[in-house]
């Protein structure tokens, strides 16, 4: 038996980079250049450059102060240049001998002592000079340049022979001038002399374009297969069964209709639209996979009750997952107020679950799940819990889905029963083709979010799901007016919220953090807390403009480290008008509703994001008075913004329009931050960038269905080859 070779120190380093593979290693493409196709005169050196020049040893020694080292003088065009090593060997210094002539390479400084480089690159003069351009990679400790260098090319030269760069796209298809692949991917590693270095390092040269094609095809394909994939996973077709209806005396009028009837208020016609698209989504036999998106306060929450309502009319269960407990409290008391009359004559109930639950509460709960009286679940996490057992899930909405991860998505979707056991518990459930015994049904998925997902992202990372836009307001909204404060006029805006106070009206005061940190020099929440309580007492013995003292002004305070049976109390407590301002972390960003509340102030608001602070001031002008929403920020230590939080502060003071919010915050943030992709892990396009590349982006979105149509081997030998995009997730 063969014995297995054990990898070398650069190897293991090579793997840990995920360089396991020729195509891998082949698609490893570099992030910078150096050119080292010429010399250059020391005498023309820019400090903080790199520079590539000839030069004379003159002496050389090794000093011990400040710390060993090793000083080589030098002399090249008349001038002296002073080397330093920290890292040597002795057998390094034969190679700096006096008169040896050397070619030295590095970033030259300037200082009191003259000219002098660090740890230059050092080989013989007169050797030949390199006719291509220098690829620097991206590499990791004990990987050096030279061997990575060496192993792209061999991984280059073996995916080549093994016919990895074989055409997967039909030539007539193809965008005009595009480089085939190998040829690209060679010029990327090995560039010409005489190539200007910027169109390589900002990724505009027409090697590039090949690149960038070929990724966003794969994706499109991936995302495309996904989508066709879903369409053959069967789901339960959720209409209204009627004959039971009739058999069972049971009131003619639907849920949904029952529903509409008594809702306080008209819905918009954008709400009768998105409704309409998820009601024929809901009525086939296969899986909704649908994202809503609208504003701030554009009305999700009453599209999600009604989807619920025709999932419940049709005799299955719904749950709806939100990421913090004070939202999906939220929800839970809204939707109770309007399901629970009309489900309690079906016997049937809304149910509450959470991870701070009381034991004996989260047992009823689960007993509920699983025999199917809870029509409608409404949680946090703890819905996608192994012990929670539902008895036939039919719809699962998410809220703020980008705040949960992957798994997390995927694992609500897989809390359903099989077929057989379906079809067995309902006289009417669903017609044709699910008469296949055992064959397990996915619930239909409804995700919705308050952050708008511009276009040009939605064309990329989302082309696998179906997009409903709320793009109108309920009429009654009133404007929030949004003005900046500098933190010395702290004062002035402690004046203002006692002002509101006395107006009978109540205040939020956003903080950053909870506790004091050593790096971040912010005022927290506990410490405001403390002084609006002391500076707000001193109201209830003041007589202001003549309106009059206010009795027992309080306090509130709110942020993640609370209990959750604490953060309720004040949540209930606020929402009653018990307590006047609420200092809160941004546990209150999405979800909560207080038309009482005029004011809101963001503490150091430089520090927050585009959307976050979008919806912070979404928790305002939910009534029909005048509100405000004001921008607290400090200087930076220089004296003044960062350029990205005045980019912020200024789109927040011009526009209350979600979608020009999420436009810009895109252009600030990129992609990768602005879906959190990069803190959660997903996969994000390695080459391409959707805002600059559009009209390749189209180009592939519309090829992608006509390549699985007519040419289906080509498309998986695509995928095949940009393996790095995990299509499992895309079903999330």
């Amino acid at each position: 038996m063969a014995t297995v070779k054990p990898l070398s120190a650069p190897q293991k380093a090579l793997h840990k980079l995920g360089l396991d593979s020729p195509l891998a290693l082949a698609l490893h493409l570099p992030f910078r250049y150096e050119d080292d196709t010429q010399l250059s005169s020391l005498r023309s050196a820019q400090f903080g450059e790199s520079l590539q020049f000839e030069a004379e040893v003159l002496a050389h020694e090794v000093v011990y102060r400040p710390k060993r080292q090793l000083k080589v003088e030098v002399l090249s065009d008349g001038l002296t240049c002073t080397l330093r090593f920290f890292n040597f060997y002795p057998s390094q210094l034969k190679q700096f001998q006096v008169g040896a002539k050397l070619r030295l390479k590095g970033e030259v400084r300037g200082g009191m002592f003259g000219l002098s480089m660090m740890h230059p690159a050092v080989q013989i003069a007169g050797a030949p000079l390199s006719t291509t351009l220098t690829p620097i990679y991206a590499s990791s400790a004990g990987l050096a340049q030279t061997y990575i260098r060496k192993a792209v090319l061999s991984g280059l030269k073996k995916a080549t022979e093994l016919g990895l760069f074989e055409p997967t796209i039909p030539a007539a298809l193809e965008p005009e001038d595009l480089w085939p692949l190998k040829e690209a991917l060679q010029f990327l590693h090995l560039p010409e002399q005489g190539t200007l270095l910027h169109t390589l390092e900002d990724q505009t040269h027409p090697a590039w374009r090949r690149l960038k094609a070929e990724e966003l095809l794969a994706q499109q394909l991936s995302q495309m297969k996904a989508r066709i994939a879903r369409s053959q996973v069967k789901a339960p077709a959720l209409k209204r069964q009627a004959k039971l209806a009739k058999a069972q005396k049971k009131s003619a009028l639907s849920l949904v209709d029952a529903l509409r009837a008594q809702l306080p208020f008209q819905l918009t016609q954008a709400q009768s639209r998105v409704l309409q698209e998820i009601a024929a989504d809901l009525s086939l036999p296969v899986p909704m996979h649908r994202l809503l998106q609208g504003d701030v306060g554009s009305g999700k929450t009453v599209v999600a009750a009604l989807a619920a309502a025709q999932c419940i009319d049709a005799g299955w269960q719904c749950a709806l997952m939100a990421p913090t407990e004070i939202l999906a409290y939220q929800h839970f008391e809204k939707l109770s107020v309007w399901l629970e009359p009309l489900l309690s004559e079906k016997s049937l109930k809304v149910a509450w679950l959470t991870g701070s639950q009381k034991k004996k509460d989260k047992t009823q709960a689960l007993a509920d799940i699983e025999e199917g009286q809870a029509a409608l679940v409404i949680g946090t996490h703890a819905i996608i819990q192994e012990h929670v057992k539902f008895k036939c899930l039919g719809l699962a909405i998410i809220d703020e889905q980008h705040r949960f991860g992957v798994e997390q998505r995927l694992n609500l979707r897989k809390k359903s029963k099989t077929a057989t056991e379906q079809l067995a518990e309902h006289t009417e459930p669903f017609a044709s083709p699910f008469d296949a015994p055992g064959e397990a049904l996915e619930p239909h998925l409804l995700m919705m979010s308050a952050t708008p997902i511009p276009r040009t992202l939605a064309m990329s990372y989302f082309a696998d799901l179906d997009v409903s836009t709320l793009d109108e307001l309920p009429p009654g909204r009133t404007p929030v007016l949004t003005k900046l404060f500098a933190e010395h006029k702290r004062p002035e805006l402690i004046e203002r919220v006692k002002h509101q106070i006395l107006q009978g009206f109540q205040v939020y005061w956003v903080c950053p953090l909870i506790e004091e940190s050593e790096s971040v020099d912010l005022t927290n929440a506990t410490q405001t807390h403390m002084e609006l309580s002391h500076a707000l007492q001193e109201l209830a013995q003041e007589d202001v403009e003549g309106q009059g003292a206010v009795k027992h002004v309080q306090v509130g305070l709110l942020h993640s480290k609370m209990h959750e049976q604490d953060k309720k109390a004040v949540m209930q407590a606020f929402k009653e008008g018990h307590i006047q301002v609420l200092v809160s972390t941004t546990v209150i960003e999405v979800g909560v509703d207080v038309p009482n509340a005029t004011l809101m102030v963001i503490e150091h608001a430089e520090r927050f994001g585009l959307s976050q602070l979008h919806q912070l001031r979404g928790r305002v002008g939910r009534g029909s008075a005048a509100s405000t929403c004001v921008l607290l920020y400090a200087l930076g230590e220089h004296g003044r913004l960062s350029d990205t939080a005045s980019q912020r502060l200024k789109a927040m003071i011009q526009t209350q329009d979600g979608f020009e919010i999420a436009k810009r915050d895109l252009e600030i943030r990129g992609p990768g931050e602005f879906l959190g992709a990069r803190q959660s892990g997903a996969a994000l396009l390695r080459y391409a960038d959707p805002l600059l590349d559009t009209e390749l982006m189209q180009w592939a979105q519309d090829l992608a269905p006509n390549m699985w149509r007519d040419h289906p081997q080509m498309a998986l030998a695509h995928l095949a080859r940009w393996q790095t995009l995990r299509s499992e997730y895309l079903k999330a």
